[in-house]
């Protein structure tokens, strides 16, 4: 039996509309380069992570050149797509939502994909838009805002991905709630095609016969992503606003997390101590310069970073400092969430729906 792809039942036992506290919740991300599972029950505050799952599949890997998803990528990504199958099982998951992004937004053959997904894994995947991710993300990122002083406030919201980089320009206004988040409403979003993996492939490594990070090669990394970026500053004057300080900054990614903890000189990575942290400008680019004087086998040795995102990093951090240079906010606050929690909070309230339609 096949779900509706936004709404999936996956070994189910009761999808009966009841509210949300009568569900257990799952929400799949398949990005470029990550493959990554929540499982959430609702709690009082919004929900608690039951399970969870996360691999690098690297499924975009040579779509650049390609413009197709190559077969040891698909089976990489199905074997992990498996792991979640497996998961979502076992936890008697009973409101489930798994999305793609910019990979398959882009191969030609993602419809085959798909497809072998669904037949391998009974796992519906929906390949979503960029305005939608960029929806999803912010909703997982809310609690991040501080609700302003000021009438006239803005913020950006950034993900760093694998094919893509999404910012999203919102307007910020003193919300009524007990917790004293801001309300926010999109002004425009823009999906560039500058992600960790695209570029590492456009530009290659960077490294000379040492492993070392040329610095000529990251300055064009670093070029070119602004050049990217120059038309959506321009649309929205986003600069005039950061020049009178009313602009917060908010990053989700992995780069974000992992130069976080660098410069905490965490010995294993700590979602607790990095999600919702504040950071200078000034501290992260202290991470970046530690990075970029390692060569690839110390990067790897990095306990926050690992083998395989040693050669990753380095494209994430000029991105990084592209967003930083244009928009010289000053401060970021960390995000260790987004579209996963984004995509949970919609099932719940989708649940709840359910149950008052029912009783009506």
């Amino acid at each position: 039996m096949r779900a509706n792809p936004a709404d999936q039942n996956i070994g189910l036992k009761d999808s009966r509309p009841q509210g949300r506290w009568s569900h257990t919740y799952a929400a799949l991300d398949l990005g470029t380069n990550n493959c990554r599972l929540l499982v959430a029950k609702p709690n009082e505050s919004g929900f608690r992570v039951v399970d969870a799952f996360s691999r690098i599949v690297r499924l975009g890997e040579g779509l650049a050149s390609s413009n197709a998803l190559s077969e040891h990528a698909m089976d990489r990504t199905i074997e992990a797509l498996r792991v979640c199958s497996s998961k979502i099982r076992r936890n008697d998951v009973t409101r489930l939502r798994a999305v793609a992004t910019e990979a398959c937004r882009r191969a030609e053959n993602a419809h085959l994909f798909v497809s072998r997904v669904r037949d391998e894994t009974d796992i519906q995947l929906e390949i979503i838009a960029p305005e939608e991710e960029a929806e999803l993300a912010l909703v997982g990122c809310s609690p991040l805002y501080d609700a302003p002083e000021d009438p006239e406030a803005f913020a950006l919201l950034f993900d760093i991905g694998g094919g893509s980089t999404q910012i999203t320009w919102l307007s910020l206004s003193a919300g009524d709630h007990p917790n004293g988040d801001a309300d926010t409403s999109i002004l425009g979003c823009i999906s560039i095609p500058c992600g960790v993996v695209t570029l590492s492939e456009k530009f290659g490594s960077g490294e000379d016969a040492n492993g070392h990070v040329s610095p000529e090669r990251y300055a064009e990394i670093c070029t070119y992503v602004r050049e990217h970026l120059a038309p959506f500053d321009a649309k929205f004057g986003i600069g005039a606003h950061v020049a009178k300080g009313a602009v917060q900054m908010v990053g989700t990614s992995g780069t974000v997390t992992t130069l976080t903890g660098v410069f905490l000189k965490l010995p294993r990575y700590d979602r607790g101590r990095v999600d919702g942290r504040e950071l200078e400008f000034g501290q992260l680019e202290g991470a970046r310069d530690t990075l970029l004087a390692l060569d690839r086998q110390n990067r790897a040795a990095q306990p926050c970073i690992g083998d395989q995102r040693a050669d990753l990093v380095i494209a994430g951090c000029a991105i990084l400092d592209a967003i930083c240079d244009l928009w010289p906010v000053g401060r970021l606050r960390v995000a260790d969430r987004g579209l996963r929690e984004g995509i949970l909070h919609g099932l719940m309230r989708s649940a709840d729906r359910e149950a008052a339609s029912a009783g009506d």
